[in-house]
């Protein structure tokens, strides 16, 4: 090997291994007893199995964080793409004393479903029980649907 090559080699081991310093936090935050959309209104077994295999990774303080997300700076896309998902939609903060937010949820649950924009195709990569098949995405916006037009009483 030439020794600019070697030089250039050694200075991207050392960045790489100097960014490892700076990961961020990949916790969870505690989950409220009763706050959890499971614990307080449990949809079908079916559906809670599509919710955790699907949406749960990422729209919940349940996370299960995977080795490669302690490496930056993948540690970086991945701590802000969970804190994203989590502001947009928090299902261990499930608004279960209003049922307007909760309806505007569901709907949105159902809109994401049936367009095809979650779960992301990034996630589905690397997390098969993520997967949706057709009749999982339409039994996931059936129940979304339907639990929202409750909710109107």
């Amino acid at each position: 090997m030439k020794k600019p090559v070697k030089w250039i080699f050694a200075a991207g081991l050392a960045a790489a291994a100097g960014l490892q310093f700076f990961n961020p936090p990949l916790t969870n935050p505690a989950v409220a007893p009763g706050d959890d959309l499971m614990a307080s209104n449990a949809p079908p077994a079916a559906i809670a199995a599509l919710l955790r295999g699907a949406c749960y990774d990422c729209h919940s303080d349940e996370t299960k964080w995977p080795w490669y997300g302690h490496v930056a700076p993948v540690s970086w896309f991945l701590a802000g793409h969970v804190n994203d998902a989590r502001d947009a939609m928090n299902f261990s903060d499930w608004p279960n004393d209003d049922p307007q937010a909760a309806r505007k949820n569901l709907s949105r649950i159902l809109r994401q479903v049936q367009t095809r924009r979650m779960p992301l195709q990034t996630y589905t990569w690397m997390h098969p029980a993520s997967r949706l098949t057709p009749a999982q995405r339409q039994e996931l916006a059936d129940w979304a649907g339907k639990t929202a037009a409750a909710l109107k009483d």
